[in-house]
């Protein structure tokens, strides 16, 4: 479906599961009291309202455009948000759910901040997710993700699974993976993703190797942490 001038109003309280792919509207609002799981894929959209009771638990957002996200009062028992290859306002998204207090799993992957300057305050999750078990991200690493990024003596108490990932490798992300690693007490398994282009240049190579050697010297800090590597 694909009108960028319409506009879709849908009404229902018994709706628990709703699926949207590949619409393009000017406007999309949700009255659902009940829902519980919202996954939008490949949308293009000026503005999403959802209106409900909170009784979200799953959000998912995958390859979606949109100027105006609002989730209202739905975000108080998400349990499960998982964001991929998103334009996103840090600060305008995480007060969309910060009172998410029963926040399990975070999935930021792929994600583009809206302006550049912007980053993830990694000591604002540990601080408004205090159930969270299971972290991912992955996004384009600047020199103040890891100077302000990792700020503070908070510690992610809970989480038991971490997953890092880059687009492109560098020296900062070995130093970002070292920054969230000390700071997960419970620890119990490591995944870093990363993508490796067919054509290496010799210092695509040497960065890849250095970077290696690096995580091998962390990990024996580790020795009770799992890692894996998933390179595409």
């Amino acid at each position: 479906m694909s009108d960028p001038q319409a506009m879709m109003d849908l009404s229902s309280n018994s709706l628990k599961d709703i699926y949207v792919e590949a619409i393009s509207l000017d406007k999309f609002i949700l009255e659902a009291d009940s829902l519980e799981k919202l996954h939008l894929k490949d949308c293009t959209l000026e503005v999403f309202e959802l209106v409900g009771k909170g009784m979200l638990r799953f959000l998912k957002i995958d390859d979606v455009s949109v100027i105006h996200l609002d989730i209202g009062e739905s975000a108080e028992n998400l349990e499960i948000v998982d964001v991929s290859n998103f334009t996103i306002m840090w600060a305008k998204f995480h007060h969309m759910i910060s009172r998410s207090s029963k926040l399990k799993k975070l999935r930021l992957w792929g994600v583009v901040f809206d302006d550049e300057d912007e980053f993830v305050y990694i000591e604002t999750i540990a601080s408004c997710f205090p159930l969270l078990s299971h972290l991912s991200l992955s996004y384009d690493l600047r020199e103040a993700a890891l100077q302000y990024g990792l700020q503070g003596s908070f510690v992610l108490e809970n989480v038991i699974v971490l997953e890092l990932g880059w687009t492109v490798i560098s020296d900062l992300f070995s130093m970002w993976v070292s920054g969230i690693l000390e700071r997960c007490p419970r620890l119990r398994k490591l995944v870093i993703h990363g993508v490796v282009s067919e054509t290496k240049t010799h210092e695509e190579c040497q960065t890849l190797a250095n970077f290696t050697s690096s995580i091998v010297r962390l990990m024996r800090k580790y020795l009770h942490v799992e890692v894996q590597f998933e390179y595409e």
